[in-house]
């Protein structure tokens, strides 16, 4: 067995040569801490919660084009959550998994101060199909398979909604909760990418897109040009825009826990990747190209800028506050 991806590529899982037709792909997410701040506010449920810790971990996995085997889940949970709860947040575990066609193979459950979740997602891929974050190159296309930044709205919106009398379409806002409490994973997405050589570099959305831009442009050494009106903008986030008095492609792009992937595809391949998706049911945005240099930019209304937004930062825990602060 030969680590062949590891922890210094920063990409989004490991990866093991282990002599056998298939390469495994391995990767790891601790998605329950103390500012889970929907949970606690009663939006989210344990159940939801359970199944959000599968879809986390599972992404990565579909980061890297791998097909999910199984997953191991660590619960830790407070006195005050009797076994009914228990039972409920396992229940969402097993929902996940069957959802995404894998196994909850095992795991360890404990005491703790409070609810607190974290998994292990176990893959297999291709040998050499393995997708990582390095290896995109000037006049590569960068792809979305959807819009960001939807998550990162609800928690913009939930949390301030009574303080500031804000009350969008019920509609709209089971939109916005629905991005928490069944989250896509993008599997399907990611196999493709790989089935042939079409992506040169991929990434999940998870720390928002204009993160995952921004990492793409360290690992593969490469700068992008966005251009703004092609960044699909879910109207749910253009209504939360609003409301906050922000531009909606700055919140799209800001902080929020997504599970698009965002890719870069050889302009001579982009038929041919498009054709694959449209076979397989399956969609993507082209919303710029990777240039020469170390800067990702956006082009709008005539000017070329910085991306906009404010990209997740790991020592923050409350996603709220990185969404930038405004009245309505």
């Amino acid at each position: 067995m030969v680590l062949t991806v590891g922890a210094d590529r920063r990409d989004d899982c490991a990866v093991y040569d282990i002599g056998a037709p298939v390469t495994l792909v391995v990767g790891s997410d601790y998605v329950r801490g103390p500012k889970f701040v929907l949970h606690e506010l009663g939006y989210l449920t344990d159940y939801d919660i359970g199944y959000y810790l599968v879809a986390a971990n599972l992404s990565d996995i579909a980061a890297m084009g791998a097909t999910p085997i199984g997953v191991l889940s660590v619960v830790r949970y407070p006195s005050a959550l009797d076994d009914e709860g228990f039972r409920t947040v396992m229940a969402g575990i097993h929902q996940a998994c069957t959802d995404y066609g894998t196994l909850n193979v095992g795991g360890d459950i404990g005491s703790a101060e409070r609810l607190i979740l974290s998994g292990t997602a176990i893959g297999v891929a291709s040998p050499q199909r393995v997708l990582l974050r390095s290896g995109a190159r000037p006049g590569d296309l960068l792809c979305v398979t959807g819009a960001c930044g939807l998550l990162g709205a609800a928690v913009a919106y939930f949390p301030k909604r009574a303080a500031n009398g804000w009350a969008l379409d019920p509609a709209t806002e089971a939109r916005l909760l629905d991005g928490w409490r069944r989250p896509r994973v993008r599997i399907a997405e990611g196999r493709v990418l790989s089935r042939r050589p079409y992506a040169t570099a991929c990434q999940d959305t998870s720390d928002g897109l204009k993160a995952t831009i921004e990492q793409l442009v360290r690992a593969s050494g490469v700068g992008f040009r966005v251009q703004g009106d092609r960044v699909p903008i879910d109207p749910a986030v253009a209504e939360v825009a609003e409301l906050l008095g922000v531009e909606p492609l700055a919140l799209a792009m800001s902080a929020s826990s997504d599970f698009q992937l965002a890719f870069t595809v050889d302009p001579a391949l982009i038929g041919s990747c498009r054709d694959e998706f449209d076979r397989e049911g399956l969609a993507f945005d082209v919303i710029g190209e990777a240039v020469t240099g170390d800067r990702a930019v956006v082009v709008s209304g005539g000017s070329t800028r910085p991306l906009p937004g404010v990209a997740w930062r790991h020592q923050q825990s409350d996603i709220s506050s990185l969404v930038p602060d405004a009245q309505p």
